[in-house]
C-alpha cells in the first residue's frame, strides 16, 4: 500500500463533484458530446517529499476518431475536443456510460445494443497535472492497465505496451527529466483486452461480458515526488505466539534506493506499533539496499500482550501503524505510512486431505461467498462497504475473489469490518491457458511468464500487510505447472508472504505445494436441501471452494427494475426460454432445472407474483440447508466439513442466479436463509437423520438452553411437540444434538411445518427456525451427477402450502432518526381467528412511492408466526434512502395479504 495524501484540485466545486461522480459511475451527462471542448480535470501535484498524488481523471477517446500523432496528443495544450471525461479509475465503457452515451445496460437487453467494434481499437487516456518546481524527483506509479498501454509524458514515449502489460503488474516510471514547471501531460494509449489472450480479467459464465471487455485504467495512477533516496516495499512481518497470543515479534523491512549518480548516506527511521528505530544506510550511486529492523536489534519490536486481529464474531479488529522516513543531510527525501494487523493463519491438510484453516490458534470453519465487482469495474467505496456489512450481517467470515482483485480500499475495509478475503487468479482464460485443457485461454509465451511473475510480485506486496487476507490461490480450476508455480512461489517468498499459499481452488495438485485440500465438485444449479447433508460430491465434507443451488430469483421490486413486462411474463411462463440475465453459458442459459423443481415441489406458478413467492421459499430453504449442513459437520470425527464458499455472494449486474444479495442490495429468500443459518446461537434441523442440533457460533460455551420442536399440519393442527432442557454447547462452532424427530407422525397431511424455538436460562427466545417438510422425500440420482448438479427424479410434496388459509398479520411501526441514520422498529402479531400460522412474513421499509429503502439491515426477517404470537424487528438504514419522504412498512408473506402501514 502507498500513502495517498490529501490534495485539492484547482477547479470549481462543480467540476470536483463531476469527477467524484465519475469515479462511482453515478454521473449522467445531459447529452452526447457535440463539438464542445471537454478538458480533463487538472491534478495539482505538491512538491512534498514522499507525496503520492493520484491523477484525478482523464479525457478519453477512440483512436478511430483521433488522427493526431502521439507526440501531439500527449503534450500540454492539446485541444481534446469531443473527448469524454472519465474518472481516475475507469474502463472505456464506464466513461461512456457516465456520459450518457448508452442506456442503462443493466435493464433488459440494452447491453446488446452497445457496438463491440468500437472497443477493438486502442483508446487514448489523457490527463494533465501541474508541479510548481522540478527540484524533486518525479515518477509515475501504477497498475491496473487492461490490457496494455504505451505511456507518454509531455510528448515522449516513456514505456511501450510490451513493458506495460497485464492488469496486475506494477510499474514505476522515472519521468524526472521530462517534467517541467507548470502544466504536464500523461497519456496512455490503452490496447483492447481479450481475457483469452491477455493476463487481465474476464467474466466466464458469471454475466454477459461487457462489450469493451473492461479495457481501460482501473486503478490509480500516482504521481510520486521525492528526494535523492526513495523508500520502497516497506512492510512489517509479524510473528504471533500461538496459542498463547502473549507476545508478537515485528520485523520491519524496506528497500532504500539511491536515485542519484553519486554516493549518499541516508538515515532511515520511524515507528512500528509506537516503537522507534533508526539507522544510517550508506548507498553507492544507483544502489538499492534492504534495511531490516527486528526484535534482535530493537527490543521494543517484541510486543507483550499484543492487540490481536480477529475475524468478525471472534474478536476485535485492531490495527497498528507503520511510519518510515528517509532523510539525506537532514532533509526529508521520502516517507511511508501504512497500517498492519497482527494475526496468525495456518492451513494444514487434515487426516482426510482437506484444507483446514486456523486463525490465532483457533480452528476456523470458512463460511464464505464469491465476491463480484461491478461489471464495468466502477469503484464506489460506500457501495463496497455496504456489501461488506451485508456479509457480516449474514454471519459470513470470508469472501473469495477469483481474479478481479479489488483496489486497496477494499482490503482496508475488509480489515476494518473483520471480513476475511481469499484472493486468487481466475480460471479458464489466459491465466490457465497453459494448464487447463478445457479452458479457452491461449498458451503462454516467455513474455506471459514474465507478466505472471510480475503480477504475483505486485499483488503479494500490495496485500501482505492486510490481516483480512487469508490465503492466496495461485490456481482456480487448474493448478499451475512446475514452471509457473516456481515463478509464483519465488515472488511470494521475496515479498515475505505471511499466509498459506494454495495451489488451486479445485482438487488439483502442484509439484511443490502438493494437494490443494480443496474441492470444486459443484453443484452450480438447483439441488434439494437434503443434498448438502450427503458426504459426497458437493455435500458437507471438506472444503468446497465454490458451490450453490444456482438460481436466485430477486424480489419483485428488483425484477421490475431489471426486466420489461414481456420479459417478466416469459420468466414465469417458459422455463426453457433463454434468460439474458442468467448467463451467457449454454449450461446456465435457462432456468429449466430450477423451474421444474419449483413446479414439482410447490405446484405450477399461477402468475409472476406466485412464481416469485415460491422462489423465495425455495431459495430460503436451499441456502439455509447449505450453510447448516457444513456447520453441523464441522466437528465430525470423520471427514469433517472445513469450509464452504457460496457461489456467489453478489453479482456484478442484474442477475437471476448466484447471489445472496442483488445488484441493488435488495434481500431475497437466499439472503435471509443464509442469515438464519449463520446466526450466533442457532437451532437447526438435519435433513439426513431428522436430528435437531444446536450450534454455538459464539466464542464461549453456553449452558442451560432449552430447545422445543413442534410439528404442525399446514392448517395449524399440532402433530408432535417435544422439549429438551438443560442443553450445553461449547463455543467456536460446536454443536449439541438434544432431539431426534420421529420418522412419522399421525394425520393425513403430506406436508408439515416444523417450528424450532431455542430459549436461554431466563426463558428468552434466542433462535426461532421454521421448516416445511414432506412425507415424500426428494430423490437424487447420484449416478447421473455432472460437474454442475445432481438430477432429482422425485420431488418433495409441498403443494399443500398453496391451500393454507390466508391469515392477517397486524403491524405497528415507528422510526427514530439521528445523525443521518434511521431505525424503524416493527412489531408483528398473527391476528385474527383460525389455527394456521403466517408463514415467512416479509417486511420492507419503503418510501412514499412504495420503493424499498436500501441498503438496510434487519435484526431478522421472513419470520413465521402462530396464532397469538408476536415479534419485534428492527431495521437500520441511511435516512437519505427515504428520498425525503416519511417511512412506511410493507408487510406480506406466503399466506399473508400485502399491506403497508405508516412508520414515521
Amino acid at each position: 500500500m502507498f500513502p495517498r495524501p490529501a490534495h485539492r484540485l484547482p477547479s470549481a466545486v462543480a467540476l470536483l463533484a463531476l469527477v467524484c461522480s465519475l469515479a462511482t459511475g453515478a454521473w449522467t451527462a445531459p447529452g452526447k458530446p457535440g463539438g464542445q471542448h471537454r478538458a480533463a480535470p487538472v491534478t495539482r501535484v505538491p512538491g512534498t517529499a514522499g507525496s503520492a498524488t493520484p491523477l484525478s481523471g482523464y479525457a478519453v477517446q477512440s483512436t478511430a476518431k483521433v488522427r493526431d500523432a502521439a507526440a501531439e496528443v500527449s503534450s500540454p495544450g492539446y485541444p481534446a475536443r469531443d473527448w469524454y471525461p472519465a474518472g481516475p479509475r475507469s474502463t472505456v465503457l464506464a466513461a461512456l456510460l457516465a456520459n450518457g452515451v448508452y442506456a442503462d445496460p443493466f435493464r433488459s437487453t440494452a447491453q446488446r445494443g452497445i457496438p463491440r467494434a468500437d472497443f477493438q481499437v486502442p483508446w487514448w487516456y489523457r490527463s494533465d497535472f501541474t508541479v510548481a518546481d522540478t527540484a524533486r524527483r518525479t515518477s509515475l506509479d501504477f497498475s491496473g492497465v487492461v490490457s496494455a498501454a504505451d505511456v507518454y509524458v509531455n510528448g515522449r514515449l516513456v514505456a511501450p505496451a510490451s513493458r506495460v502489460a497485464g492488469a496486475y503488474t506494477r510499474h514505476e516510471l522515472d519521468i524526472t527529466a521530462l517534467v517541467r514547471p507548470g502544466a504536464n501531460t500523461v497519456a496512455f494509449l490503452v490496447r483492447p483486452n481479450d481475457p483469452d489472450k491477455d493476463l487481465t480479467m474476464g467474466w466466464l459464465d458469471w454475466l454477459q461480458p461487457p462489450p469493451d471487455r473492461n479495457m481501460g485504467l482501473v486503478r490509480d495512477v500516482l504521481v510520486r515526488r521525492g528526494g535523492p533516496v526513495a523508500l520502497r516495499d516497506a512492510h512489517v512481518v509479524t510473528e504471533l505466539a500461538v496459542p498463547s497470543l502473549a507476545t508478537a515479534g515485528l520485523t520491519v523491512r524496506a528497500r532504500v534506493r539511491n536515485d542519484t549518480g553519486g554516493a549518499v548516506t541516508a538515515r532511515v527511521g520511524g515507528r512500528a506499533a509506537g516503537t522507534p528505530f533508526s539507522r544510517a544506510v550508506p548507498l553507492a550511486a544507483h544502489e538499492t539496499k534492504t534495511v531490516t529492523f527486528s526484535p534482535a536489534d530493537v527490543p521494543g519490536l517484541r510486543l507483550s500482550a499484543p492487540r490481536v486481529w480477529w475475524p468478525a464474531g471472534m474478536g476485535g479488529q485492531p490495527l497498528y501503524g507503520l511510519a518510515l522516513t528517509a532523510t539525506v543531510a537532514g532533509t526529508v527525501s521520502d516517507t511511508v505510512h501504512d497500517t498492519f494487523g497482527i494475526r496468525d493463519v495456518r492451513a494444514p491438510l487434515n487426516a482426510d486431505g482437506a484444507r483446514q484453516y486456523w486463525i490465532n490458534g483457533r480452528k476456523l470453519l470458512v463460511k464464505g461467498g464469491g465476491w463480484s465487482p461491478d461489471e464495468f469495474l466502477r469503484w464506489d467505496r460506500r457501495y463496497a462497504e455496504d456489501r461488506l456489512k451485508y456479509a457480516v450481517d449474514l454471519g459470513l467470515n470470508t469472501l473469495r475473489l477469483e481474479g478481479h482483485l479489488e483496489p486497496d480500499e477494499f482490503f482496508a475495509l475488509a480489515d476494518r469490518h473483520g471480513v476475511l478475503v481469499l484472493p486468487g487468479w481466475e480460471c479458464c482464460d489466459k491465466w490457465e491457458g497453459e494448464v487447463n485443457p478445457t479452458g479457452s485461454g491461449q498458451k503462454w509465451s516467455a513474455a506471459d511468464h514474465a507478466v505472471a511473475r510480475a503480477s504475483m510480485a505486485a499483488e503479494a506486496a500490495r496485500l501482505r500487510g492486510h490481516p483480512s487476507v487469508l490465503s492466496f490461490l495461485i490456481g482456480s480450476d487448474s493448478a499451475p505447472d512446475a514452471t509457473i508455480e516456481k515463478g509464483y512461489l519465488d515472488a511470494l517468498e521475496a515479498a515475505d508472504w505471511p499466509v498459506p499459499v494454495v495451489p488451486a481452488a479445485s482438487g488439483a495438485s502442484a509439484p511443490r505445494l502438493g494437494a490443494s485440500g480443496m474441492k470444486m465438485t459443484g453443484p452450480y444449479d438447483w439441488v434439494p436441501p437434503g443434498y448438502w447433508y450427503a458426504k459426497r460430491e458437493g455435500g458437507a465434507t471438506g472444503f468446497n471452494s465454490e458451490t450453490s443451488a444456482g438460481p436466485s430469483i430477486p424480489t419483485l421490486d428488483t425484477l421490475r427494475r431489471m426486466m420489461t413486462p414481456a420479459e417478466l411474463d416469459t420468466l414465469w411462463k417458459d422455463p426453457d426460454a433463454r434468460q439474458y440475465h442468467r448467463s451467457p453459458s449454454a449450461t446456465f442459459g435457462t432456468l429449466a432445472i430450477y423451474d421444474k423443481a419449483l413446479a414439482g415441489r410447490y405446484g405450477a406458478p399461477t402468475g409472476l407474483t406466485d412464481y416469485v413467492r415460491k422462489a423465495q421459499l425455495a431459495q430460503y430453504e436451499s441456502v439455509r440447508a447449505q450453510f447448516e449442513a457444513y456447520q453441523r459437520n464441522a466437528a465430525d470425527a470423520e471427514r469433517p466439513a472445513t469450509g464452504v464458499v457460496h457461489w456467489m455472494f453478489n453479482s456484478g449486474w442484474t442477475s437471476l442466479h448466484w447471489q445472496l444479495t442483488d445488484r441493488y442490495l435488495d434481500q431475497n429468500g437466499a439472503y435471509f436463509g443464509a442469515k438464519k443459518a449463520n446466526e450466533p446461537l442457532h437451532a437447526q434441523y438435519s435433513y439426513d437423520d431428522r436430528s435437531v442440533v444446536v450450534v454455538n457460533n459464539r466464542p464461549g460455551a453456553v449452558r442451560g438452553l432449552t430447545v422445543r420442536a413442534t410439528l404442525f399440519d399446514p392448517d395449524g393442527t399440532r402433530r408432535y411437540d417435544e422439549t429438551a432442557a438443560g442443553v450445553t454447547v461449547d463455543g467456536g462452532g460446536a454443536h449439541a444434538t438434544p432431539l431426534v424427530l420421529p420418522s412419522t407422525v399421525g394425520g393425513p397431511a403430506r406436508t408439515h411445518l416444523l417450528r424450532l424455538v431455542l430459549t436461554d436460562p431466563d426463558g428468552t427466545e434466542v433462535s426461532r427456525n421454521v421448516y416445511w417438510l414432506s412425507t415424500e422425500a426428494d430423490k437424487l440420482d447420484w449416478g447421473r451427477t455432472t460437474w454442475y448438479y445432481t438430477p432429482t427424479t422425485g420431488y418433495a410434496d409441498f403443494r399443500a402450502l398453496a391451500s393454507m388459509d390466508r391469515v392477517p398479520v397486524a403491524a405497528t411501526a415507528r422510526t427514530r432518526t439521528a445523525g443521518g441514520r434511521s431505525t424503524t422498529t416493527v412489531t408483528l402479531r398473527r391476528a385474527g381467528s383460525g389455527t394456521a400460522p403466517a408463514l415467512l412474513t416479509d417486511v420492507r421499509v419503503v418510501d412514499a412511492k412504495g420503493r424499498p429503502v436500501l441498503p438496510v439491515r434487519w435484526s431478522d426477517n421472513m419470520v413465521s408466526l402462530w396464532p397469538g404470537e408476536s415479534v419485534t424487528l428492527t431495521a437500520t438504514y441511511r435516512t437519505a434512502g427515504l428520498r425525503g419522504s416519511a417511512p412506511g412498512v410493507r408487510v406480506s408473506g406466503w399466506n399473508t395479504p400485502e399491506r403497508t402501514v405508516p412508520a414515521a
